[in-house]
């Protein structure tokens, strides 16, 4: 500070600065006194600027150390403070004199112990699962054989190879890696983009997106594994379109994204167990499958044609259906003549009573009768009445001179026409009927002699009967004593010969050989 010392003024004995002066000489000493430390201690109030600066509290019990981590380096920290976190923070004390304020450039936080680690991962989930992040019902089923799997983990670990590994004995299927870093500060934001990036590809294009995700980390401490609990990375999880499996350290470990993912897995080889079947597994499922429905349908095939088996000896024979119908045809066509016959004589007859009332005598004296009232009945009417009374009579002689006994014959003559005529069309219909129903008689009696056991007959069968009872097999003909065989042309009695071996022939004799001498 001697730099800043100037000669006193006369009659004062301190000197006298500038207050930024001041300012200065208090920041250089802070910064070149301190230089980069360490300070231990819980995260007070916290408060994020538009600009992306961070400002927060470091505090105890008696004091309180204000932060800043600007905008450049919010992104490198590999713990963001949270308000009641015990943290160790790293950076470079400095002055603001605007405001006559001390702070401390936070560059790196540190969580001060492993209970506090467990603390603020307990409150985040808490704070997550509050929000339904973790709800089972926003979880995705995962495809039983997806086409493409999307695997977010370092291309540089052991963790691909055993994926990949399993995936080729399992199923091959095609895989797209998306290298990531799987620990440190670069570990949750890379992730993030991995998940969301896989969900932004289009389905279908030159690079198509993956049906399935799988985050993969080995094992390791909880640190090392705390970027899968970074609140980024689980709402990227949570916010997947796409199934997700985490398989993010081992058995025991345990870190958010597991809860926010549709599917946790124990280890990366489990993921790839969990993402596709055994193929030879589902081959043979396959064909078992198979079978079962071959024995179904031949079971199925087997009980329906059983069933018209049994409906089909429930059946009459054809023969006997055609006998009552071949009866009533029989019966019809004897009394359709005698019907029509008597037909047309109880219309002669008819007509002949109605002809006999019409006399002509009869006629002229109901014509003359009305004539008179109808006089009488105008002699006493007014001119306009006389003449209405004119033309109804005019009109009744027209009508009587129709009733005179000429037209009266005339109407019976055309009335026995029409009705000879009708008798001629009854007769012709009557026996077109009975031709056609005699045809199709015919035609069922041909198909009988088809369908009956006689047509095969003519192609060198026979039937072997005993009595009215048919034989179907040897053993019951070699029971009988007198067999029944038809042919085709008649029918033979024989008598089986059962299992008596057939004469046997005697060898005819050589003929000798003749003397020479």
């Amino acid at each position: 500070m001697n730099d800043l010392i100037d000669d006193p003024t006369p009659g004062q004995n301190l000197p006298e600065f500038s207050v930024s002066e001041v300012s200065g000489a208090i920041k250089r000493t802070l910064e070149d006194q301190f230089g980069r430390i360490r300070v231990k201690g819980e995260v007070g109030r916290v408060f994020k600027a538009r600009s992306g600066h961070l400002y927060y509290d470091i505090k105890d019990d008696r004091n309180v150390l204000s932060c800043t981590t600007w905008k450049g380096q919010v992104s490198q920290l590999s713990v963001v403070p949270e308000e009641g976190l015990e943290v160790v923070v790293t950076g470079r004390l400095t002055a603001y004199g605007a405001q006559s304020k001390y702070n401390m450039n936070v560059d790196e936080v540190a969580v001060a112990g492993q209970g506090a680690l467990m603390a603020l991962l307990e409150k985040r989930r808490k704070t997550l699962a509050a929000e339904g992040l973790f709800d089972p019902d926003r979880k995705q089923p995962i495809p039983f054989l997806p086409e493409i799997i999307g695997v977010v983990t370092s291309p540089s670990g052991a963790v691909i190879r055993d994926i990949l590994h399993r995936l080729r004995e399992r199923f091959p299927r095609k895989v797209l890696i998306w290298p990531v870093a799987v620990q440190g500060a670069n570990c949750a934001p890379e992730v993030a983009r991995a998940i969301e990036g896989f969900n932004r590809l289009t389905p279908g294009g030159a690079l198509p997106r993956p049906d399935l995700i799988i985050v993969a980390r080995g094992g390791g401490s909880v640190e090392d594994l705390w970027g899968f609990n970074e609140e980024a990375v689980v709402r990227a999880a949570a916010g997947s379109r796409i199934p997700l499996i985490s398989a993010v350290g081992h058995e025991t470990d345990t870190t958010l994204i597991d809860h926010a993912s549709d599917l946790r897995a124990p280890t990366p080889t489990a993921a790839a167990e969990l993402a596709v079947p055994v193929r030879l597994e589902l081959i043979a499922t396959v064909d078992a499958q198979g079978a079962r429905l071959t024995r179904a349908v031949t079971r199925g095939a087997g009980l329906q044609r059983q069933r018209m088996e049994d409906l089909s000896r429930a059946l009459p024979r054809a023969d006997s259906l055609l006998d009552t119908p071949r009866q009533r045809l029989d019966r019809a066509g004897d009394g359709l003549q005698v019907a029509l016959e008597r037909f047309v004589q109880r219309r002669r007859l008819d007509l002949s009573n109605l002809s006999g009332g019409l006399r002509p005598s009869m006629l002229t004296r109901l014509v003359a009768a009305e004539k008179r009232s109808l006089r009488q009945a105008a002699a006493g009417l007014d001119p306009a009445l006389a003449r209405s009374v004119r033309l109804r009579r005019e009109r009744f002689d027209a009508r009587a001179a129709r009733l005179s006994p000429r037209a009266l014959q005339r109407e019976v003559k055309d009335g026995t026409q029409k009705l000879d005529a009708l008798s001629a069309r009854l007769s012709r219909a009557g026996t077109a009927q009975i031709d056609m129903l005699r045809k199709r008689l015919a035609a069922a009696d041909r198909m009988h002699e088809t369908l009956s056991y006689k047509a095969t007959l003519e192609r060198g069968y026979a039937v072997v009967r005993s009595g009215a009872e048919v034989m179907t097999t040897r053993a019951d003909a070699a029971k009988e004593t007198l067999l029944e065989v038809e042919f085709r042309d008649g029918r033979l009695t024989v008598a089986p010969q059962g299992d008596r071996p057939a004469k046997k022939t005697p060898p005819k004799p050589e003929p000798e050989q003749g003397s020479l001498f």
